[in-house]
């Protein structure tokens, strides 16, 4: 086998974006920044792709332009109804059994938040570990120390064995760049240079690798 280790991004990975639950969340930021911080809120989403285009998400950039409180922003933005959202995964969770090798949640999120959605949608037990927002603090996807934290926090496999999968083509083509295979999950297709494959479907992951090995 050439892969050993597996590290999976969370939100609109292991749930299709279609579910609206990303959305759900963004909204709690945008609420969040505007009744906890006093953000103007004609302000805030002109912010938010600042902060996304600077950091990496807006958490970070809050936590460097403005202190905000980390835990407190966490539970208040991820205080959303999964159940209404996203749903027991029968057949993602057989493809993910069945996977030789050690896998982890790799997300820009929190455990707290990562662990709510694995149970709902039916994954529990499947993963070897958790590689949370603040396993890698100071930094998050897709900075390249990120990365380098992550693989410490995954027992420091070569990066050549390691698969990462994510929705966005920013932090796979970083992950790419740190010597990961990456998978972009959720397309079709990828720019050169953004992902070694795509899989339209998380679930299809094992024929995606047995056409590769």
């Amino acid at each position: 086998m050439r892969f050993t280790t597996f590290l999976f991004d969370l939100d609109d990975t292991l749930y299709p974006p279609s579910t609206g639950l990303w959305g759900a969340i963004a909204g709690r930021i945008n609420r969040y920044m505007i009744e906890q911080m006093g953000f103007p809120p004609e302000q805030v989403v002109a912010l938010r792709e600042q902060y996304f285009r600077e950091y990496g998400t807006t958490l970070r950039g809050l936590q460097a332009r403005h202190h905000v409180d980390t835990d407190g922003y966490l539970a208040f933005v991820h205080d959303v109804p999964l159940a209404e959202y996203i749903h027991p995964d029968p057949e993602l969770r057989g493809a993910l059994a069945g996977l030789p090798g050690r896998k982890f949640i790799f997300t820009n999120a929190d455990r707290g938040h990562a662990g709510r959605v694995v149970k709902t949608v039916g994954l529990e037990g499947l993963f070897d570990g958790v590689i949370d927002v603040h396993t890698i603090a100071p930094y998050c996807k897709p900075m390249p120390e990120a990365f380098q934290l992550a693989l410490q926090a995954a027992g420091d496999p070569e990066p050549r064995t390691c698969v990462l999968l994510d929705d966005q083509a920013r932090i796979t083509r970083a992950g790419r760049a740190a010597g990961l295979f990456t998978v972009l999950v959720g397309k079709d297709s990828a720019a050169d240079g953004e992902a070694d494959a795509c899989l339209p479907r998380l679930a299809d992951l094992p024929g995606l690798l047995q056409g590769i090995i």
